[in-house]
């Protein structure tokens, strides 16, 4: 009696009795949490080319208006290689790290669903 009722309340709302609540919050959420991590992803890969050109103008000799770190020389400080080793790793933190964090969102909305 009780589920005959909801199905005819259902009915005048204009909802179908096989209505399985897809699209619900949640379901809008994960869509949601899905396309944020794709948009972060994305935003990674499309940022690549410039943080390698950055670094590679850092790592370069000096020339002209532009100062570089010279890092083929190997004569340089200490304290230049170190420099020139944590500019190495300055495309790979970034990079890594968007992309880190867009399948970190995949997984909770995977996980915590």
């Amino acid at each position: 009696m009780k589920e005959e009722k909801s199905n005819q309340l259902n009915l005048k709302k204009g909802v179908s009795s096989d209505y399985n609540g897809m699209w619900n919050k949640q379901g809008q959420v994960v869509i949601y949490g899905l396309c944020l991590a794709l948009v972060i992803i994305v935003l990674a890969l499309a940022l690549a080319p410039a943080v390698l050109e950055s670094s590679n103008i850092a790592r370069n000799q000096t020339d002209g208006d532009t100062y570089g770190l010279d890092c083929t020389n190997s004569s340089i400080s200490m304290f230049d290689k170190a420099t020139c080793r944590v500019v190495d790793l300055n495309m790979f933190y970034f990079i890594g790290s968007l992309i880190f964090i867009g399948g970190a969102i995949v997984i909770a909305k995977i996980v915590y669903q």
